[in-house]
């Protein structure tokens, strides 16, 4: 975890505000920027479709304040609230903020805030990451309190469910639950063995039984292809067929 980078947003309707908290997250090499915006309307929008570890926020803004679009985030992405105003403090730790920063401050302060956020976020994950073997041959994941070894041979398809997996085996009516996300199940998934087909599933390419049009089949369980992910699925079933 000490080459975590911890994605993050920065919301603020005053530009000077905007412009010096990107110059502070620019200059942190655990930071990386994915998008300022002007008010919360636009970030909600972009948080909706891209994961983000962090928002900078202001608390003062029309259409939609920040203690507001606080309590809407998904509950992976965590909050330090930027403002001008001392009297939202008590507020804003009663929606969970890692800190609150009181304009105007300046970097040692910001990166102090930064810190406390990284520490929180690298826990976070360790706790929430499957532990997965050197030889990707079976991997541990928690499940109602328990680690438990799934060999990888055995998985027939994960199925992503908001913030839960579940985890589809051979020979086991029942799906194994865990607490993870399927983009970070598939950084660590070897790519030689299973493959993202759509944005809920990856499938266990060694497994498909059969290609039927854009689905795929694997023990009567239909999955269909995204155009999102069917290139380099064709990609998969081109090197792998043999035409007479």
């Amino acid at each position: 975890m000490n080459n975590l980078k911890i994605t993050c947003v920065i919301v603020d309707d005053e530009p000077m505000a905007l412009n010096l908290v990107e110059g502070y997250v620019v200059k942190t090499p655990f930071l990386e920027l994915k998008k300022k915006c002007s008010n919360a309307i636009v970030a909600m929008e972009f948080i909706k479709n891209n994961p983000i570890d962090l928002l900078f926020l202001d608390i003062q803004m029309p259409d939609l304040t920040g203690l507001e679009f606080s309590k809407m985030l998904p509950k992976d992405t965590r909050v330090i609230f930027t403002t001008a105003f001392d009297q939202y403090a008590i507020e804003s730790f009663k929606v969970e903020a890692l800190d609150y920063l009181l304009k105007p401050f300046d970097y040692a302060e910001f990166l102090a805030a930064a810190n406390k956020a990284r520490t929180w976020i690298s826990l976070v994950k360790r706790k929430q990451q499957t532990i997965f073997s050197k030889e990707k041959e079976f991997l541990f994941v928690k499940s109602e309190y328990k680690q438990l070894r799934i060999v990888l041979s055995d998985v027939l398809y994960f199925e992503g469910l908001k913030d839960y997996i579940k985890i589809w085996l051979k020979d086991n009516p029942k799906p194994i639950l865990t607490l993870m996300s399927l983009k970070s199940l598939q950084e660590e998934l070897p790519e030689t063995q299973f493959l993202r087909v759509h944005k809920s599933f990856i499938v266990s390419l060694k497994n498909i039984e059969m290609i039927e049009r854009s689905q795929i089949i694997i023990n009567d369980k239909r999955i269909t292809v995204s155009e999102q992910y069917k290139p380099k699925f064709l990609e998969f079933v081109n090197k792998n067929s043999f035409n007479t």
